[in-house]
């Protein structure tokens, strides 16, 4: 079995797939800013800064594969994009040092008729920038991830638990497809283990539930059986509705309004992108995807709107 480096690996997604690969008998390194932050359990720990370089030589040292996890989820941050463009061009500089055969990235869907938001240029940056950095890149595109650890997910449902009444800005109409975590992860651990990955390929993913982003949030708010009236309105008013959202969920305003951003379009996978297909993964629902999310979450913290 082969090192596969992950990087991000104290954040959400980065920690949910070190299991998954020790499972499958890989030696797991991490990279970290923070290496105390890495609570997954890895074999190793190698500390540096991707935006610096620092440590990435040493840490993809001997990987064959490398999963590549870091966002400035803050993405309101001026000059938030080049931070990230720095990152990704920094370790993809040192993987093709270090010979690095396959690199693995979770980026965003992008709108296909529409501007794209800062955030989501910025995940196509990244991944124009990953794809280039070893023969065998994969980069999926998702859109909102239903799992108790994403922050998108648990932006949603503190609004749902807290808001009295939930106000739909215009927004609301343009569709999404959320995947559960489950399957986001089982993509990536496809996609970094299987031997027949060949080429710099980016896949869409998305689960089989298309809606609209006021449906989205009607069906976590029924799931939680809580009977919060919505309230439509004319203009999305971006800049100052994150302000009031993200004071409502006990959220970074930083995080919520690049987020809300990227809400102003149709996020759809492209249907020729069959990427469970590819992988061999099977789809959860939408309903299926929010009702384990919420299980998990209630594991370890009561949830009082329920």
């Amino acid at each position: 079995m082969s090192t596969v480096l992950v990087t991000g690996a104290s954040g959400y997604v980065g920690a949910a797939i070190v299991p998954h690969l020790k499972g499958s008998g890989h030696t797991v390194r991490a990279f970290a800013r923070t290496p105390a932050k890495v609570t997954a359990p890895v074999d190793q720990v190698v500390a540096g800064d991707a935006v610096t370089g620092q440590g990435l030589d040493r840490a993809l040292d001997g990987v064959d594969v490398a999963y590549f996890l870091i966002h400035s989820m803050e993405g309101a941050t001026p000059g938030f994009d080049t931070t990230e463009a720095q990152a990704a061009q920094n370790f993809a500089d040192a993987a093709q040092r270090a010979g690095v055969r396959r690199v693995v990235y979770l980026g965003g869907l992008v709108p296909t008729d529409h501007d794209v938001s800062r955030h989501l240029a910025s995940r196509l940056a990244v991944e124009e920038i990953l794809l280039q950095s070893a023969p065998e890149a994969v980069a999926f595109r998702a859109s909102i991830v239903i799992g108790a650890g994403s922050r998108s997910f648990r932006f949603l449902v503190r609004l749902v638990e807290r808001a009295p009444v939930l106000p739909l800005p215009a927004w609301q109409r343009f569709r999404t497809q959320p995947i559960d975590e489950r399957d986001v992860l089982a993509l990536l651990h496809a996609a970094g283990t299987q031997d027949d990955v060949t080429g710099a390929t980016s896949y869409d993913i998305g689960g089989p539930d298309i809606l609209t982003y006021g449906d989205l949030i009607r069906r976590i708010r029924d799931s939680m059986l809580v009977g919060r009236p919505t309230l439509a309105l004319p203009i999305s008013v971006t800049p100052i509705a994150a302000k009031f959202a993200a004071a409502i969920a006990g959220e970074d305003v930083a995080l919520i309004e690049p987020l809300m951003e990227s809400l102003e379009s149709d996020l759809i996978a492209d249907p020729s992108h069959d990427a469970a297909g590819r992988f061999g993964v099977r789809l959860h629902s939408f309903d299926a995807a929010i009702e384990h999310s919420l299980r998990e979450w209630e594991a370890v913290e009561v949830l009082s709107a329920r």
